[in-house]
């Protein structure tokens, strides 16, 4: 019973001692877990494909760096679903606690990027929700849209602990929950409302409140700065500049085609395809396939326009490969992989509405122009008529009705020959082959206009 008793005596202290020791390693782990800095990242302004590239380095940096921790410093009254999904994702599949702090704005897209991290504080008078999709013209997107933002929202609330009905409130107003909101309006939160709904963690003053809550005090601060060429990449990639910059490429193109010979027009066309695409390019969205099927476009124009005149084939198939690689281009698509309608919806109402301002601008200018001073300086407006007086030593008037042969093939300019004499001619827009006997049918302005002689 006494040496039972030792035995005891002696494994009873051991055993304290070893479980003492495991505590200690347990607590040197978290405490190397927990050494690593804190890096912030701004979550301001549109939120687009531009800035997920910007968080996606940040979240990589953090991971290489083995972080304590990521916090979004969010205020953005949100932006394009296709680019929320992609930070989301990110979000979700890093192993760093993650934090957002709301400071004012997490609307729309960034509800959605909030809910991703694991924690969230709202500073006062911030808001949470209205994650209703809307199109380019800032309609309410159809159903199919909704119901997958729907889906988005409520995976992502209950992938991260929280609440998805209310997550589905923010973007479906015919959902009624009891006590927070009735049917038939769009559920918003504010802070108190969040916190007290579980759907956010607390109220904070500022970022430094936040990390102190998080007990990242004492860790070092690496605040994610957006680059320049990021700062740029964004700019040029806003669906407000893509617009701009496609109206460049086709009101170029457009001008340039009317007057053969690579001038103004043409090079502004060329910077404005530079600036579109470049910027899509280095970001991972357009595809090299994309900006071939863009310059095949134009080629097949240019080939319809000089070698095979009147609108064919050709130029039916080089503007729709041309429309269709601008809309790919924008969407972000990988290979030749088809995206979903969600994800098309910003691509397809950009150029939606570049076309309508493409023909403004053109009607515009046809109409205006000529009458400028300052474009009369550059381009010639005034017709030297015969009837303001003015005379030619070549008299056209005298070919008018009489017939002869096209010398060379009229695309739609060229030459022929009229009483055995090398006349300069051009046609109503017709292709004329050589050899062709043709009829001179006006000679307005010093032109001999032709068409096809009749048989």
């Amino acid at each position: 019973m006494f040496s039972r008793n030792r035995r005891y005596l002696f494994v009873g202290p051991l055993l304290i001692f070893m479980l003492t020791f495991a505590l200690a390693v347990v607590s040197q782990n978290a405490e190397q877990t927990r050494s690593g800095p804190v890096y912030v990242v701004k979550v301001e302004g549109l939120i687009d494909n531009g800035l997920h590239k910007y968080i996606q380095r940040g979240i990589s940096a953090a991971e290489a760096d083995d972080a304590a921790g990521f916090i979004l410093h969010m205020d953005t009254f949100g932006g394009l679903v296709d680019a929320a999904d992609k930070i989301r994702k990110n979000l979700l599949d890093t192993d760093i606690p993650t934090v957002t702090f709301i400071d004012k704005n997490a609307a729309s897209a960034g509800a959605l990027i909030s809910f991703a991290t694991d924690t969230i504080f709202m500073a006062p008078g911030s808001s949470i929700g209205a994650a209703t999709v809307v199109d380019g013209g800032g309609q309410k997107a159809d159903e199919k849209m909704q119901s997958y933002m729907r889906g988005l929202m409520r995976s992502t609330a209950e992938a991260t602990g929280r609440n998805a009905r209310i997550a589905e409130a923010m973007v479906d107003e015919s959902i009624e929950i009891e006590g927070v909101i009735p049917a038939g309006k769009l559920l918003t939160l504010s802070t108190s409302e969040a916190v007290e709904l579980g759907m956010a963690d607390g109220r904070k003053y500022s970022l430094d409140d936040v990390v102190d809550e998080m007990g990242w005090s004492e860790n070092q601060l690496i605040v994610v700065q957006e680059t320049t060429q990021e700062r740029i990449l964004r700019f040029f990639a806003n669906p407000v500049m893509s617009s701009i910059l496609m109206l460049m490429m086709l009101g170029g193109l457009y001008f340039e085609l009317q007057s053969p010979g690579v001038g103004f027009p043409g090079a502004m066309a060329t910077v404005g395809a530079l600036m579109f695409f470049a910027p899509l390019y280095i970001m991972g969205f357009a595809q090299p396939w994309e900006i071939m099927v863009f310059f095949l476009g134009v080629i097949l124009i240019v080939i319809e326009i000089f070698f095979l005149p009147g609108f064919g084939i050709s130029g039916i198939l080089g503007v729709t490969l041309l429309i269709f690689s601008l809309v790919v281009s924008m969407i972000g698509n990988v290979g030749f992989s088809f995206p979903g309608l969600e994800h098309m919806n910003r691509a397809i109402w950009t150029m939606a509405i570049t076309m309508i301002l493409g023909m403004l601008m053109m009607f515009s200018l046809g109409k205006y122009l000529p009458h400028n001073r300052m474009f009369s300086k550059l381009i010639l407006v005034d017709s030297m008529s015969k009837e303001s007086g003015y005379n030619s030593n070549n008299n056209t008037d005298d070919y008018l009705g009489k017939e002869g042969i096209a010398l060379t093939p009229l695309r739609p300019a060229g030459t022929a020959i009229i009483d055995d004499q090398r006349v300069d001619v051009v046609t109503q827009g017709d292709y004329i082959e050589n050899g062709a006997r043709i009829k001179v049918v006006n000679t307005t302005s010093s032109r001999v206009v032709v068409t096809r002689a009749r048989a």
